[in-house]
């Protein structure tokens, strides 16, 4: 005990000679919350990526050529997230302008509108690029949102001419704002950089999930091809898993798209984020945790978007988080409990709790207990796209399911296929010959049965997925009832039960300790930071990194 307690004041000394980020934070006491998640940076632009998806989705539901056209600008160029405008000044620089050096002009009524330097930009240069500042406030997070938007938001942008101020020297300048406002974040670009930063230009690379899709489909923008290919109603070309959108119309294409954008390209970068964090956290350097917790609250931001609001409580999300929701009440595993047919999937409960004690986790430098908490949410994180493949092998069988439902089918699984692929390939080769596009016929009981073989090799349970729920009859379909899981042998499990009683009586008595040690320190911390005398001060140089 007398080490750890050493150990602690060792951590906080560190701390104070580190130029941590945590006491200041703009000197912020909370954030709004994600779906209940509190995080612990300024993520509200990251979760706006949502914004994206629905603008897409809106163009797909017209079904015409111009739509999807402007659906496909959309995911390629964006409009709502890390938006920047680039602009022509009419003398060049006169000093050297750092990345993120504020930069501050007007709107066309007047209002001051703050940004900050894209790039470093060096004497000389004439055409900048400026990122517009963001708020903590979801509603109102950015007011300049253009891109490739059918209907933009111009209100909070640069007027077309007028002055900016840079450094304390103003310099005039012209852009046009309907076509030099664009987008750093799009939801192509989750799937068309993951070779630099799931592949091959990160500390952890290659991340393992991503290494799984990219071993199956054999390229690092499997996901791009995928809703590239559905735009272009033509075949993809991957090494497994290919499908022929030629044989579809508006209505699978529709499926193919949207869902390729929302459960391939982001939920990958979801993960990515999440191991961005674990990277920052293995550096091992106090000064870090605040770029590991930035991370990690962006892969909350991903999952959940802005929609779902501060509660989480909405039918109108458009990422995984929603997906939870829509497949519990399929599968008869929502609530807490996981028995009801309606709310919060059981599945956001338990990642929601997850989301929170991995912030916890790497805050606190245990990076092993949070690369273990990772683990768990990744295998979650792929059940609702086994639902979504067995409940529409289903109806492609049994409902007279025609080409959307087949589309589906065959997009959830492309979305789960490679994890599947790399615990047992023969079960993957039967899920994709039952569902892929065009398939002549669909055995839904071999898709079940092949999935379930995997379970616990993935990690999931027979619980966690449940079966298909016939709301008509009030009863599992007819072969679609969920498995159950083998446990361990009773005599066993009480054996082990009274092992872990003793020594969680032990655990909780040290924890108790620890407990009281750092609420002391919180408390401490918190009455310096009100007294403006915080005990962690930001280094002038030290900036938050955020790479997408």
């Amino acid at each position: 005990m007398k080490f750890t307690v050493i150990a602690i004041v060792s951590t906080l000394a560190e701390a104070g000679n580190a130029s941590s980020k945590w006491a200041n934070v703009r000197r912020r006491l909370s954030f709004e919350k994600i779906a209940g998640y509190e995080p612990g940076s300024q993520v509200t632009d990251h979760c706006a990526i949502d914004l994206d998806q629905l603008a897409l989705e809106d163009q797909l539901a017209l079904a015409t050529d111009e739509a999807y056209e402007a659906a496909r600008r959309i995911f390629n160029e964006g409009g709502n997230s890390k938006s920047y405008a680039t602009i022509n000044l009419d003398t060049p620089l006169t000093v050297e302008v750092a990345e993120d050096d504020e930069i501050i002009g007007t709107t066309e009524d007047g209002t001051q509108v703050a940004g900050k330097a894209y790039d470093p930009y060096p004497i000389g240069t004439s055409t900048i690029n400026v990122f517009y500042e963001t708020t903590d406030t979801q509603a109102s997070y950015v007011n300049c949102q253009v891109g490739a938007l059918v209907e933009p938001n111009l209100d909070g942008c640069f007027k077309a001419s007028g002055t900016v101020t840079i450094g304390g020297t103003d310099y005039g300048y012209t852009y046009d704002p309907a076509a030099d406002n664009n987008n750093d974040r799009t939801l192509a670009k989750f799937s068309t950089s993951a070779d630099t930063l799931m592949l091959e230009g990160c500390p952890g690379c290659p991340y393992k999930d991503f290494k799984y899709f990219y071993d199956y489909y054999g390229t690092h923008d499997y996901a791009y091809q995928w809703v590239e290919a559905a735009f272009d109603a033509k075949s993809t070309s991957f090494d497994n898993g290919n499908a022929d959108f030629s044989r579809y119309g508006f209505d699978g294409r529709e499926q193919a798209i949207k869902k390729g954008t929302a459960y391939m390209s982001v939920f990958m970068y979801v993960i990515r984020e999440f191991e961005d964090a674990l990277d920052d956290c293995q550096k091992g350097i106090i000064s870090d945790n605040y770029n590991s917790v930035h991370a990690w609250d962006e892969g909350v931001c991903f999952y959940t978007g802005s929609i779902e609001g501060q509660d989480g409580v909405t039918s109108d999300g458009k990422l995984i988080h929603q997906l939870m929701d829509k497949r519990c009440a399929d599968f008869k595993t929502c609530g807490s409990e996981g028995t009801g047919t309606d709310g919060r999937a059981k599945l956001n409960y338990d990642i929601g709790g997850l989301f929170t004690l991995g912030n916890f986790q790497i805050k606190s430098g245990d990076c092993n207990a949070a690369r273990g908490t990772l683990e768990q949410i990744t295998a979650k994180m792929y059940i609702p796209m086994i639902q979504g493949t067995m409940s529409y092998a289903y109806e492609l069988e049994m409902l007279q399911g025609g080409e959307k439902e087949g589309a589906e089918a065959a997009t959830f699984a492309a979305a789960v296929l490679p994890r599947i692929h790399a615990v047992d390939p023969t079960a993957a080769t039967t899920i994709y010959d039952n569902v892929k596009v065009g398939a002549t016929s669909t055995d839904y009981k071999a898709v079940k049965s092949a999935f379930e073989s995997v379970y616990p090799s993935l990690g999931i349970t027979c619980e966690e997925v449940g079966g298909f729920w016939n709301t008509a009859t009030n009863s599992y379909f007819e072969g679609m009832e969920p498995c159950k899981t083998e446990t361990e042998t009773s005599a066993a499990s009480a054996t082990s039960g009274n092992t872990n009683k003793t020594a969680a009586i032990a655990i909780s008595s040290t924890f108790g300790v620890l407990f009281v040690l750092a609420a002391t320190m919180v408390l401490y911390m918190r009455d310096r930071e009100k007294q403006g005398q915080p005990v962690f001060k930001i280094s002038a140089t030290d900036d938050v990194k955020d790479v997408n």
